[in-house]
């Protein structure tokens, strides 16, 4: 656990300004970049609930009974309207000694802004948190390394304590993040690919199932990335320029799998404590998961780190993900094929996006 939290501000300090850099000259991205960041967010946002409903439908939490010594009292959560003026660090060098997320992720963002506005100048500035993210990301790799280890440990006594049935609420946990996952593929992308991209699924998920069959087996969306490139070129029809642009900045900030995730495996530990969440904290839940999965790494177990961002915000005990960590990897190969296609989704979004725009002029100017 420790090890955990050791590595978590420089893993979003890192690659959120790296994420947000990356768009390149202001002046230049404009119309694509707005549209591919708004894109990301609305159906990470539409993910975040999706999980959350998963959770309130299979209830996975409601059959775990954990030690006595293990019970755990909610805090009472802040009004939203304060959780949102309080996004904004009056310090920021406070808010990374005190580990406080959603200034950390307000402050990340504007640096990475600003790197984009200044240009060449700000390019040594650039390249440090470059490399900072790369080394948060072999960090996480270690961890991982270590992580079974620790989970043995940690999850041994309650299973003990509870026996068999523990593995009941597993289970439902695998099912409401797996199911979650699905109807996002079936309902959400396949809306935007028939109605608003005027793409035929089918050809969609044909063309992309190699980088799914990638990223489902390594659970690391930087690692299908190359994959991911070369379907959405040669097999749907992207363009280099488009799939160049918008690819990369997906592997960053466009985490749909993550946030399903994260509302399915906040609610459950929010069951299992005996915590009953007001609406304004499932708003919270949803907003934090949209900005924690922009911060989650394309790395394997990434998405364990961030879940602890997501129950932070709501005062829920970190000690939940103990429980959560045992089932991970399952989890990870999921949602990391979820991330994956919605990048490629996007991608088909932008790219008949832009031929419209393309074909309106050229009728304009004829």
């Amino acid at each position: 656990m420790l090890m955990i939290k050791m590595v978590i501000v420089p893993l979003v300090l890192a690659s959120l300004i790296v994420g947000a850099s990356s768009l390149g000259d202001v002046r230049k991205l404009g119309r694509i970049g707005g549209k591919t960041v708004s894109f990301y967010l609305l159906t990470t946002a539409v993910a975040v609930i999706i999980g959350i409903l998963m959770s309130v439908l299979f209830n996975p939490g409601s059959g775990l009974q954990l030690p006595a010594n293990a019970a755990y009292k909610g805090k009472a959560a802040p009004p939203l309207m304060d959780v949102l003026v309080n996004m904004v660090p009056a310090n920021a060098m406070q808010a990374l000694l005190n580990a406080d997320m959603l200034q950390i992720i307000v402050f990340a963002l504007f640096i990475g802004i600003g790197i984009t506005m200044v240009g060449q100048r700000a390019k040594p500035v650039e390249l440090f948190f470059d490399g900072l993210a790369e080394v948060t990301y072999k960090i996480v790799g270690i961890i991982m390394a270590f992580a079974p280890i620790g989970v043995f440990a940690l999850i041994m006594p309650v299973v003990a304590a509870n026996g068999p049935k523990v593995l009941i609420p597993l289970a439902k946990v695998i099912a409401a993040v797996y199911v979650g996952c699905i109807i996002h593929l079936a309902l959400t992308y396949s809306t935007i690919l028939k109605v608003l991209a005027g793409f035929s699924p089918v050809r969609f998920f044909k063309g992309i199932l190699p980088a799914q069959m990638i990223a489902f087996s390594t659970c690391s969306s930087a690692a299908t990335l190359p994959v991911t490139m070369k379907n959405t070129q040669e097999n749907l029809g992207v363009s280099k320029e488009v799939s160049s642009f918008v690819l990369p900045l997906g592997a960053t900030i466009n985490m749909d799998g993550t946030a399903i995730y994260q509302g399915v495996a906040a609610l459950f530990v929010a069951q299992i404590y005996g915590v009953d969440l007001t609406l304004s904290q499932m708003l919270i839940i949803v907003l934090t998961g949209t900005l924690a999965s922009i911060g989650a790494a394309g790395v394997p177990g990434a998405g364990l780190i961030m879940l602890t961002l997501t129950l932070q915000s709501v005062g829920l005990p970190l000690e939940g993900i103990a429980l959560i960590a045992g089932i991970d990897r399952v989890l990870d190969m999921a949602r990391t094929t979820l991330n994956v296609t919605g990048d490629a989704v996007a991608t088909v979004f932008i790219q008949n996006s832009e031929d419209k725009r393309q074909q309106s002029g050229v009728t304009t100017s004829a």
